[in-house]
């Protein structure tokens, strides 16, 4: 079965074709990190605009792309983000993916972007790479798992108890690790997005002077109290105001960002604050995987490609004797090809039901 998969959550305008919900035949993604750039973060209403111009383009590439992949074979199914999103944005791919349905007389698949990010590990290309990541692990035989949803939106810890079956064990209760790493980079002059900087200044001071010399920040732990708004038990939540407003003052009381930059200290305050956050994920991770007997941990989102989450990862799934499941780098950012996968396990909606299918903002896990 082949599904279109179309993605407009946030900042990246991506379509799809995905064969059977794990070979990605087609796969097209439009960024606007440089039309965001300037204003050091996502302009909801600069989104829109962008999704608008491009999603013609971006979908008529994808569909081009299979069908020269696979003359003969056609579209069997339009998958779509719903939620959650920028409400803005989200309209846009809804609305085209509608279209399309209807003009293709198929199916419209409504599709959850958090719960779509714990499919990536599953997605290959077959034409490219040969096989999947992890050869005869299908992702039924991966649950029940722990997933982790990791993004500039998301921090959200997750037991997938089937497939398809999710349930929010913990999550942030402010700021997702990314939107964290963002904060941290325009704090200190180095631009966005700030994930990918922090990653290699981090690495490199790492590489040279250890751990051993880091800036003690907190660790990201809610205050006694906090998470019982959430439902959730608090030693699986994360709060990074703390330590964002931790870095604010120690940025101030060393004369500014400036001053840290004269003096070479930035490399030391972005190993210790990206350390912080790592290790902030990690310790909830470690305390979520003794819950239960799990059979895979599943991680996905942008801020997965972390050179240092993924070593402190590896080493946290290791230790539990639980293997983990990453994405290939090519899929751990928005794309449509993990909307398209996950929609081959998810139901479909058609005629009038597709056709009143609204964007959820707001959209929960489950």
């Amino acid at each position: 079965m082949n599904i279109l998969g179309i993605e407009t959550s946030c900042d990246e305008t991506a379509a799809a074709v995905v064969k059977d919900g794990v070979e990605v035949v087609s796969n097209v993604v439009y960024t606007q990190i440089p039309l965001h750039r300037p204003y050091g973060g996502v302009v909801p209403e600069i989104a829109s605009r962008a999704h608008i111009e491009k999603i013609p383009e971006v979908v008529g590439a994808a569909i081009k792309q299979f069908a020269a992949r696979r003359p003969g074979e056609r579209v069997d199914a339009v998958a779509v983000t719903y939620g959650p999103g920028l409400s803005p944005a989200l309209i846009v791919g809804l609305n085209a993916a509608k279209g399309l349905a209807l003009s293709l007389g198929v199916p419209l698949i409504g599709v959850n972007h958090i719960e779509a990010h714990l499919h990536t590990p599953f997605l290959y290309e077959e034409s490219v790479e040969g096989a999947p990541q992890v050869p005869g692990l299908s992702p039924m035989g991966a649950v029940p798992a722990l997933g982790l949803a990791v993004s500039g939106g998301h921090t959200n810890w997750i037991d997938l108890g089937s497939y398809g079956n999710y349930e929010t064990i913990g999550q942030t209760l402010d700021d997702a690790a990314g939107e964290a790493f963002d904060k941290a980079s325009k704090l200190l002059g180095l631009g966005y997005p700030g994930g990918p900087k922090l990653d290699k200044i981090s690495r490199e001071y790492l590489a040279t002077h250890g751990k051993t010399n880091l800036v003690p920040f907190p660790k990201g732990r809610p205050r006694e109290g906090v998470t019982a708004l959430a439902g959730l038990p608090a030693e699986l939540c994360v709060s990074f105001s703390g330590l964002k407003t931790a870095l604010l003052h120690y940025v101030q009381t060393a004369g500014g960002a400036a001053k840290l930059s004269e003096t070479g200290e930035i490399p030391r305050v972005v190993a210790s604050y990206q350390e912080a956050i790592v290790q902030a994920i990690a310790d909830r991770t470690r305390t979520a995987l003794k819950r239960k007997r799990y059979k895979s941990f599943i991680v996905g989102g942008g801020v997965s490609l972390n050179s240092r989450l993924r070593t402190v990862l590896a080493d946290v799934a290791a230790q539990a004797g639980v293997p983990l499941l990453l994405a290939k780098p090519k899929f751990c950012g928005d794309n449509g090809a993990m909307i398209a996968g996950l929609a081959y396990f998810r139901r479909k909606y058609t005629g009038e039901a597709a056709l009143a299918l609204d964007v959820a903002p707001s959209l929960e896990v489950g």
